[in-house]
């Protein structure tokens, strides 16, 4: 190995990596309470041990060089290595601490929070670190291994990926108490077809589930509108624009006080499962481990939780898998 390698500091790596995520010297310094030249002179110092550039500028972006994109996963290793020693550490002490790094479709920000909390009141001290994504964006950070965990539904099966579905999760569609569907008896999905559907971003898997859903009951809607996230369609439906598909953990606070109503189609809810994910080679930290034995072995309180949120009776046995 080479000497010069050797002579590389956590700090200046703490460093690196910020300025690889945020793309900037400036707002890396700002983020760690340093002035730009601090983190110039570190980056520059990198750069000689390492013997290549790791940044490129072209025009006013900031680009990593490959030596740089080398070194972000070498440097994240190395970090990773640390953290799980100091929650084996922990752990020898009698105690569980330390971060749970959790990544999570956007639609399941809902009930994530008190799912964790759940966890965290039998381990007072660990802590979480929670990324709030859509599914192409929860891929790519499988890819790249940037979390202990992903949760998600419909996992994709070309990726070498574990995973254990635990909580289902039902898409229903939605429209204002003054909708003139909301005043129908039973609906048939054709029956939405001529009106406008409020629909998720390019990358969703609530949008994937409902297009596959669509597909397959031969349902096609000339007219859709686009919305960037769950709160967006909400806003939407009630202000009359459209009415939406999605998750009822999402609208069930809405649902309860009659500010959205469920209509009731005849073929929904459309079931999809919330599933824990991680790569097939991962190595779990422990808190990830403490984690995956939580979900597994609290069944009961995680149906409490998911009746909370549905605001339904408990789903039927024959829900739809969460990957197919």
């Amino acid at each position: 190995m080479r000497k010069s390698l050797m002579r590389m500091t956590l700090r200046q790596l703490q460093i690196f990596n910020e300025v690889c995520d945020l793309r900037s010297y400036s707002r890396a310094a700002e983020e760690m309470s340093l002035t730009q030249p601090a983190v110039s002179l570190q980056i520059r110092q990198l750069e000689e041990l390492i013997g290549q550039p790791l940044f490129d500028y072209v025009g006013k972006k900031l680009y990593m060089t490959e030596a740089a994109e080398a070194l972000q996963r070498a440097s994240r290793d190395i970090f990773g290595r640390l953290e799980n020693l100091d929650m084996q550490l922990s752990d020898m002490q009698g105690s569980l601490q330390g971060q749970l790094k959790l990544a999570i479709e956007s639609s399941a920000k809902y009930f994530v929070p008190h799912l964790f909390a759940a966890f965290k009141r039998q381990h007072p001290e660990v802590q979480l670190h929670l990324t709030v994504v859509n599914r192409a964006q929860v891929i790519r950070r499988l890819s790249d291994n940037r979390d202990d965990l992903v949760i998600m539904s419909m996992v994709p099966q070309d990726m070498g990926l574990e995973f254990l579905p635990f909580l289902n999760n039902p898409i229903v569609a939605v429209a204002p108490p003054d909708h003139p569907l909301s005043l129908q008896g039973p609906l048939r999905l054709q029956d939405l077809e001529p009106y406008t559907l409020l629909v998720r971003e390019q990358g969703s898997g609530t949008r994937m589930a409902c297009e596959e859903y669509f597909k397959e009951k031969r349902v096609h809607f000339t007219q859709t509108v686009e919305v960037s996230s769950a709160e967006a369609q909400r806003e939407c439906v009630s202000a009359g624009l459209g009415v939406a598909l999605l998750t009822r953990h999402a609208v069930n606070l809405e649902l309860a006080s009659g500010g959205l109503k469920e209509l009731p189609v005849e073929e929904l809810p459309l079931y999809r499962s919330w599933c824990l994910v991680q790569a097939k080679a991962k190595r779990l930290s422990p808190v990830a481990h403490a984690f995956l034995g939580f979900i597994r072995s609290e069944r009961a309180q995680i149906s409490v939780l998911a009746e909370r949120f549905a605001g339904q009776p408990r789903v039927p046995a024959n829900a739809v898998p969460g990957s197919h």
